[in-house]
C-alpha cells in the first residue's frame, strides 16, 4: 500500500477522535484534500487545518463500538515513525495544514506503540525543526515515563475516557480498566501541564450514547475532571453504530443531546456554573427543548429580573443571551454610561431576543411572553 493510500485509510480511521464539536465542525475529512485533513479549532475558537491521522489502525483492543476492534475484517496499515514525520513536513510546506493530531491503535503493547507516537514528533521537533501545533492521543495503559516523554513534546495531550464510569466503560470496553489504565493516565498527564509544557492543555473524549449512560453521569464526570484536573475541555462524540461490530444495530445518538452536552459543559467551563446550577430531567437527561442556560434561569425565576447596570459579572452570566465576552463589555462600560436600551446591549453583543425577559436597564423591563429558546455556545 502507497503512502497516499495509508493516509487515506489512517486518516479515515481517526475521524472517531474529535478536533472540533460536531456542532463546529463536522468530523469528516475535508473534500478535495488528502483524506486525512480535519477542521480543529486553536485555543482562541479559530478554525485552523490538521492532519489527523492514526499510527496504526492495528489494534488489540475489541471495543464494541469501535470501528477498528481487532476483530473486524477490515484491512490494516501503519506508518513507520520517520515516514509520517516527512508526510507532515510535507502538507505543512504545501500550506495545507497547521499542526498534526496524532493517534494510534494499540500494536502489542502500549508502551511500545506509544513510543513510535513520540518517536514521530521527535523526529518533527528535533531534525526537521517542526514548531507547529501536535495534539498527542495518550494510549490507555501507557506508563508515566511515557506520559513525561509526550507532554515534553506536545502542545495537548488527550485521553479517552469513552464512559463515565468503571461499570459504563465494561459494556463497551470490556478489556480496559478504568482507573487504572485511563483515569491515572490522564491525572499523571495532568501534573505535567504547565511550565511551558503542553501549552493548548489536556483534554478528554466520551462516546454519548452507547453504553446506556445519562447526561447526568457524562456532566457530572466533566466537572469531576475540570475540578480535579484542570481540563481544558470535554469532547463528546455521538454514537454511530458501525457495520460488524457488537453494536451494529444501537440506536444512534442523536445531534441534539450532542449539542445539549456541549453547551452544558461550556457553562461549567467558561460562565462559572456549579453542576448544581444544571438541571436534569426525571430520566437524568438535559431537556432538549431548552438549552442549558435558559433551563437553569426558568428554575431560579426569583434571581430575575436583574439590573445590568448594577449586576456583578456572575450575575450576568446568568441572563441567557449575556456571555463573557458581553459581560466584560457592560462591566467596562456601565460605569462612566448607564446602559437605558435594549440596542445598548445590542452593541455591546448581547443577545437581546434572549436577554429581555431576565433583566432590567436602568430600572425599565421589556419582557416578551416567551423567552428565546436556545444558547449561543461560545467556542
Amino acid at each position: 500500500m502507497d503512502n497516499g493510500a495509508r493516509l487515506r485509510l489512517l486518516g479515515e480511521g481517526a475521524q472517531f477522535d474529535v478536533s472540533a464539536p460536531s456542532t463546529v465542525a463536522p468530523q469528516n475529512p475535508l473534500a478535495s484534500r488528502p483524506g486525512s485533513i480535519y477542521e480543529a479549532l486553536s485555543a482562541d475558537g479559530k478554525r485552523i487545518r490538521l492532519l489527523k491521522v492514526l499510527l496504526s489502525n492495528a489494534c488489540r483492543h475489541n471495543c464494541a463500538y469501535c470501528a477498528t476492534r481487532c476483530s473486524r475484517d477490515i484491512p490494516r496499515a501503519s506508518f513507520r515513525p520517520e515516514e509520517l514525520a516527512r508526510l507532515t513536513i510535507e502538507l505543512s510546506r504545501a500550506g495545507l495544514i497547521k499542526g498534526l493530531f496524532l493517534s494510534s491503535g494499540i500494536v502489542g503493547d502500549a508502551d511500545s506503540t506509544m513510543a513510535r507516537m513520540i518517536e514521530t514528533v521527535e523526529i518533527l521537533r528535533h531534525k526537521h525543526g517542526y514548531t507547529q501545533y501536535v495534539h498527542l492521543k495518550l494510549l490507555p495503559g501507557i506508563s508515566e515515563a511515557a506520559v513525561a516523554a509526550a507532554a515534553g513534546l506536545a502542545d495537548r495531550l488527550s485521553v479517552n475516557l469513552e464512559a463515565p464510569g468503571p461499570e459504563r466503560l465494561s459494556a463497551i470496553c470490556p478489556d480496559k480498566s478504568f482507573e487504572r489504565d485511563l483515569v491515572r493516565t490522564l491525572r499523571w498527564a495532568s501534573q505535567r501541564v504547565g511550565g511551558g509544557n503542553v501549552r493548548s492543555g489536556l483534554t478528554t473524549q466520551f462516546v454519548v450514547g452507547a453504553a446506556g449512560e445519562t447526561d447526568r453521569e457524562l456532566v457530572e464526570m466533566t466537572w469531576r475532571l475540570q475540578a480535579e484536573m484542570g481540563l481544558a475541555r470535554t469532547y463528546f462524540s455521538g454514537f454511530q453504530p458501525v457495520p460488524d461490530t457488537p453494536l451494529e444495530g444501537h440506536v444512534p445518538a442523536p445531534p441534539a443531546r450532542e449539542r445539549r452536552l456541549y453547551q452544558a459543559e461550556f457553562l461549567l467551563r467558561s460562565y462559572g456554573f456549579s453542576l448544581d446550577e444544571i438541571i436534569f430531567d426525571e430520566a437524568d437527561m438535559l431537556p432538549r427543548g431548552q438549552d442549558p442556560k435558559l433551563a437553569a434561569a426558568l428554575a431560579n425565576e426569583e434571581m430575575f429580573p436583574i439590573e445590568v447596570n448594577s449586576a456583578e459579572r456572575w450575575e450576568l452570566l446568568r441572563v441567557p443571551g449575556i456571555g463573557p465576552t458581553s459581560a466584560e463589555r457592560i462591566l467596562a462600560v456601565r460605569d462612566e454610561h448607564k446602559l437605558s436600551s435594549l440596542r445598548h446591549l445590542e452593541t455591546l453583543g448581547a443577545r437581546t431576543d434572549r436577554a429581555r425577559n431576565f433583566v432590567t436597564l436602568n430600572g425599565r423591563y421589556y419582557p416578551r411572553e416567551e423567552p428565546a429558546q436556545q444558547l449561543s455556545m461560545g467556542l
